[in-house]
């Protein structure tokens, strides 16, 4: 590799950990400008080409992420990430917000904790793809109590989906104990949405009793650091999950089986 090929190497690296970084830091309108400059210096460069749909899609100028994600797919056909998002700009209509979006994002290492504290579940009986649309890794959203349900609401109070019953109704008996808990997005299609949950304070007479009991554990899923859900945050990428939910933490993720998640108590039916 001669001197100028590495020189160019190094400036579209650099670029694009500072596109990436702003995109972080929900810096939107700036990455806009880094990822263009990339572009222009690399016409063929997908990945700019994909950050650049993301932070028009964050910004509600959803024509430009179109143009920009049609241009990934034409230079790239079988990408799948420029694909899904023309899917999910479909069910979207164009709505300006402010120059650095309207989502509340939640960094990526706020969830990774001890074994116990922080899990992955998948959601059930999902809104309407319109709703989902809107979503992506990294909003932050919230659990709330609907009777024997634990559902998820987005920054807006619209319902996303029901924590399958047999996961949620443990959360749901912690938080009446008076346990807090933090969630976020980590992936989210119109037919599979991932959030990630976890425990932000354990009340005294809970102690014990973790949120995500390792018990039953069937197989290991690959461990989730900060850098795969960074990279869910910017990429957009669907993570592989396996029936149950992942504990996050320690040196790798465990997966449960669809069976209750309770240590030492009766085993819960699902409704």
């Amino acid at each position: 590799m001669t001197y100028q090929e590495e020189e160019q190497v190094r400036l579209r690296r650099q670029g694009s950990k500072q596109a990436i970084a702003l995109a972080m830091q929900g810096r939107w309108r700036e990455a806009v400008a880094v990822n263009k400059s990339l572009i222009e210096s690399f016409p063929s460069d997908v990945d700019a080409y994909n950050r650049l749909g993301r932070a028009y899609i964050e910004l509600g100028e959803y024509s430009q992420a179109r143009e920009a994600y049609q241009r990934a797919v034409e230079i790239a056909p079988y990408n799948t990430i420029a694909k899904k998002n023309l899917r999910r700009l479909a069910h979207l209509a164009e709505t300006p917000v402010s120059s650095e979006g309207d989502s509340h994002k939640v960094e990526p290492q706020h969830f990774i904790e001890e074994t116990g504290k922080a899990g992955v579940v998948d959601l059930h009986h999902l809104a309407l793809p319109e709703i989902l649309a809107r979503m992506v890794a990294g909003d932050k959203v919230y659990l709330k109590i609907d009777g024997s349900s634990l559902i998820v609401e987005n920054g807006r109070g619209e319902y996303l989906g029901q924590v399958v019953p047999k996961h949620g109704q443990r959360l749901i008996r912690l938080m009446e104990g008076g346990n807090k808990y933090a969630a976020a997005i980590l992936s989210s299609t119109e037919d599979k949405v991932s959030v990630i949950i976890r425990e932000v304070y354990q009340d005294p007479s809970q102690v014990g009793w973790p949120s995500f009991p390792p018990k039953g554990v069937e197989g290991l899923r690959p461990y989730i650091s900060d850098r795969i859900i960074r990279r869910e945050l910017e990429y957009e990428e669907a993570l592989p999950t396996e029936p149950g939910y992942t504990i996050i933490g320690g040196e790798e993720g465990e997966s449960l089986p669809e069976e209750s998640p309770d240590t030492g108590e009766e085993a819960e039916t699902e409704e």
